[in-house]
C-alpha cells in the first residue's frame, strides 16, 4: 500500500505493527478505493487482510475524534470478532484516537446505549444488537457516513442482512462497503439495491 497517501498518525500505526513490510494484496487494492469513498465489495479468502483493509480505510476516512454521534458502523458476525476489530482499531489507530466502542448480544443493552451517546466515531456491533439497539433508538445516526457488513457471506446465510438495508435505506448518503471470504449468490442483491456503482475486489489465498 502507498504509505505516502495515508495520515502520517496511521502511517505511524501501520509501521509499528509491521504492516508495511508484507502488505496483503486485498490491502492495496482496496484501501485507495476506500479512501476514495467508493462502494466496494471485498471477496477475499479469511485471513488475507480484509479486516485490516477495513480498519485502515476507516481510519484514513475519519482522521480524528469529532463531536459525539458514531460516524462509522461495521457490523460483524460474532462478538469475539468485533473485539479483535477493536484492537486493531487500538494498534494502528492509536495516535489518531478515534473512540470506538463494541455493543453484542447479552450485554446489557442500556449500558451499551449510553455508551453510545456518551460519544464515539466507530460503532462495532453484532446484527442481532444492532437491531436491538435501532428499534430502542440506540444508536444516533444523523452522522453517518460509513456502513460496513464484515463476514457478510456469513451474515446473509444468517438472513441479517434485512439490518443493512435497514441502515443503509434510512442513511442515503453512506458509503457501504460489503466484505466477504466468499461470494454468495445475494451480494448481487445488496449491489443492486444498497450500493452506488460498487467497486468488486477479489482476492486470493497468499
Amino acid at each position: 500500500m502507498k504509505l505516502k497517501k495515508l495520515l502520517p498518525e496511521l502511517v505511524s500505526g501501520i509501521i509499528n505493527a509491521g504492516f508495511d513490510k508484507e502488505p496483503k494484496q486485498i490491502q492495496t487494492d482496496s484501501i485507495p478505493k476506500i479512501k476514495a469513498g467508493s462502494d466496494l465489495v471485498m471477496v477475499s479468502p479469511k485471513d488475507t487482510g480484509k479486516s485490516a483493509a477495513i480498519v485502515i480505510g476507516t481510519i484514513q476516512l475519519l482522521k480524528k475524534p469529532f463531536e459525539e454521534a458514531p460516524r462509522a458502523i461495521i457490523i460483524t458476525s460474532t462478538k469475539e470478532k468485533a473485539f479483535e476489530m477493536e484492537e486493531q482499531f487500538a494498534i494502528l489507530g492509536k495516535q489518531c484516537k478515534l473512540r470506538t466502542f463494541v455493543a453484542f448480544d447479552k450485554g446489557i443493552i442500556q449500558y451499551q446505549k449510553d455508551e453510545i451517546y456518551d460519544g464515539l466515531d466507530v460503532l462495532i456491533c453484532t446484527p442481532k444488537r444492532l437491531t436491538e439497539l435501532i428499534n430502542i433508538n440506540g444508536v444516533p445516526m444523523t452522522k453517518i457516513s460509513l456502513i460496513v457488513m464484515d463476514d457478510a457471506d456469513t451474515l446473509i446465510t444468517n438472513r441479517f442482512h434485512s439490518i443493512i438495508y435497514r441502515i443503509a435505506e434510512g442513511v442515503k448518503k453512506a458509503q457501504l462497503i460489503i466484505a466477504g471470504d466468499s461470494w454468495h449468490n445475494k451480494f448481487d442483491d445488496l449491489i443492486d439495491r444498497i450500493l452506488k456503482n460498487p467497486v468488486i475486489i477479489e482476492g486470493k489465498d497468499e
